[in-house]
């Protein structure tokens, strides 16, 4: 005689088979760091504080990219100066992320997704290099690109191909669980520029590391909640250093300061990957 099973207990089963599989067992990810920098020498940094905190001072500062393997997947996290010999005004890279991803045996079209956190030509240098990736990047900061008078100080020209709708694009209002597992993830962390994201990256090994974008710029800026005079909205970039510390104080995270060479030492060093 067959029994039937009770329905609250079918109804668990049910519930236990909907949950997805990674849900369970994350992928593994690696977090690997590009030198995505100009060699220019210190800059004067009286402009990243709008209470004159550093009036006539100077500091070493550099740009980083990243490369997050996850799984079969492979996203970059900012895209840094322009390559040498690129229309660019400002500053420009020697070895470009190509050449280090080369190194790496990894090509081009192997990029599933480029991350940006913001618009500033620092980190949107190099993305017209992966035209075949998906863009992704804040609402904020894609509306005022896609605006009639975009922003004095926004970069779209490496974005032309996305913002003409050529490329694949996902504006991102709030924080996104790129992946779908938790371990990548884009945190809303507007201030900077509207849109301005920082990522978490999940590691099993090194544990939780947390990439400031531009949240802060330097040691100082950061431990002092410092507000450069070229931010967006003051209000807003207090308040997402108020989350972002939360953050990695609860997720006792590696925070790491994009532009701070004091911070490059935190992950291995190129070609090897923080696990």
């Amino acid at each position: 005689m067959t029994q039937s099973i009770p329905s609250s207990m079918a109804g668990a089963i049910a519930c236990l088979a909907a949950i997805p599989v990674f849900a369970q067992t994350p992928a593994d990810v690696s977090l690997t760091r590009f030198d995505c920098a100009s060699s220019a020498p210190p800059a004067d940094i009286g402009r990243f504080s709008d209470t004159m905190a550093y009036e006539g001072k100077k500091l070493q500062l550099t740009a980083s990219c990243y490369l997050i393997h996850h799984a079969d997947h492979y996203m970059i996290w900012d895209t840094g100066y322009p390559a040498a010999g690129a229309t660019a005004t400002g500053p420009t890279v020697k070895v470009t992320l190509i050449e280090q991803l080369a190194q790496l045996k990894i090509k081009p079209e192997q990029i599933e997704y480029v991350g940006i956190s913001h618009y500033h030509g620092d980190h949107t240098g190099q993305a017209a290099s992966f035209p075949q990736a998906t863009l992704l990047i804040g609402q904020g900061d894609w509306d005022v690109l896609k605006g009639p008078t975009p922003s004095g100080t926004t970069n779209a020209a490496p974005l032309k191909h996305w913002l003409s709708g050529e490329g694949k694009s996902e504006p991102v209002a709030k924080d996104k669980d790129v992946f779908g597992d938790g371990t990548v993830v884009m945190l809303d962390m507007p201030g900077h520029t509207p849109g301005h994201h920082s990522l978490l990256v999940k590691l099993k090994d090194k544990g939780n590391v947390l990439l400031t974008g531009d949240q802060a710029h330097f040691h100082e800026n950061y431990d002092s909640n410092g507000v450069p005079t070229f931010n967006f909205n003051r209000a807003d970039t207090l308040a997402s250093f108020d989350r972002f510390k939360q953050i990695a104080k609860n997720l006792n995270a590696t925070v790491i300061i994009q532009h701070d060479p004091r911070d490059i030492d935190k992950l291995p060093a190129f070609p090897a990957a923080a696990k």
